[in-house]
């Protein structure tokens, strides 16, 4: 991976083109039909909220040094330096039923192109039950075997790609390819950015499963130069021989987001590994059943958890860039402990959809 060295110069560009300008509407609460088109929003409460909060922070933190409210390291690699945050929590990682998952799977004929529900019927008719049973069949032999090919890759993106092209990627069978990974295998990611449209990541949490419990690793940005070495860092846990990328909302964000950056710095893109995102498989399992399906809505509704002195992920900008112009600490607090509880509650959720659909009763 081709890297080029980030200079002072680069975090001075950046904060010279850093706008006051919101990126969000603020919307009367209750207002229930705006929410159903954007997430891009923030109800006038928690707006409020989070201005108080703001100031309470500015005035507590006031005159503060950045080592005694946060505890942790620098981390220096060939991008630079950055602020590592380590910390470690329960987890549970429920068995997964593996029998189930490839019985579906082989029972389900309509993943062979040309097969849709009628010709299923017609072929489980004559006896071909399964995808194995078409390496028999003259005219579907060959495309049982390379689907068989890629089943037999335990938890291949091609399955996934598969399952999702012919169905849809909340098919819960997409979700099931994650039973084939071992926990230690998961890597959950949530970033938090300075807007919406090609602006530096300022902080990437990676959860990572390790003797049982989720450890997260959160890689923070003292200021906009650091980038570089946070995306090397960050990068590096989606390497290795069977990694699996679980988001919350990550095909449509997270991970354009942090290609983006990558090209930014001419390094190229991330790897291409099996990629599980959660609000597709929470939309399948709780739609209607829910006010939102926001993270911290569903972590709320699910789990009991309530957030204390939280700002929403919209707001995340104006407190980091209200750090960066004061270097007052406070305002980091609520940034970085919004990302941590975002990728443990990513973590709760995914374990809990995968013992859902497919946990061993």
């Amino acid at each position: 991976m081709a890297t080029s060295h980030p200079t002072a110069r680069i975090g001075a560009l950046w904060q010279q083109r850093l706008e006051t300008l919101r990126e969000y509407e603020v919307i009367r609460d209750g207002n229930i039909f705006r929410t159903s088109f954007s997430d891009n929003y923030v109800f006038s409460s928690e707006y409020d909220r989070g201005r108080c909060l703001l100031s309470r922070l500015m005035d507590q933190y006031q005159g503060v040094p950045f080592g005694s409210v946060f505890s942790g390291e620098e981390l220096v690699n060939e991008g630079g330096s950055c602020f590592l945050l380590d910390s470690c929590h329960k987890i549970t990682a429920g068995a997964v039923d593996l029998g189930r998952i490839r019985s579906e799977i082989l029972g389900d004929l309509t993943l062979i192109r040309g097969i849709g529900e009628t010709t299923q019927r017609r072929l489980k008719a004559r006896g071909y039950q399964t995808i194995g049973d078409l390496l028999d069949h003259p005219r579907f032999r060959i495309q049982a075997v390379q689907v068989l090919g890629h089943l037999n890759c335990a938890g291949s993106s091609e399955m996934m790609s598969l399952i999702g092209r012919r169905h849809s990627m909340s098919h819960p069978g997409v979700l099931g390819m994650a039973g084939f990974q071992e926990p230690e295998d998961y890597v959950f990611l949530d970033i938090e950015t300075l807007g919406l449209f090609s602006r530096p990541i300022i902080l990437f949490g990676v959860g990572t499963v390790e003797n049982g419990k989720l450890s997260v690793h959160q890689y923070l940005l003292r200021d906009i130069h650091e980038e570089q070495a946070a995306l090397i860092a960050a990068c590096g846990h989606l390497s290795g021989d069977r990694p699996a990328l679980v988001t919350f909302n990550g095909k449509s964000f997270d991970l354009p987001y942090l290609q983006e950056r990558l090209a930014y710095y001419g390094m190229g893109n991330a790897s291409q590994i099996p990629h599980f995102d959660v609000l597709h498989f929470s939309r399948r399992r709780w739609r209607g059943q829910v006010p939102s399906l926001r993270l911290g809505v569903l972590e709320k509704e699910i789990f009991g958890i309530y957030r204390n002195d939280d700002i929403p992920g919209q707001m995340v900008p104006e407190f980091y860039e209200t750090y960066l112009n004061t270097k007052n600490c406070g305002p980091l607090v609520p940034v970085v402990e919004h990302n941590r509880q975002d990728v443990v509650s990513l973590a709760l959720l995914f374990f809990r959809l995968l013992g859902d659909f497919y946990g061993c009763c």
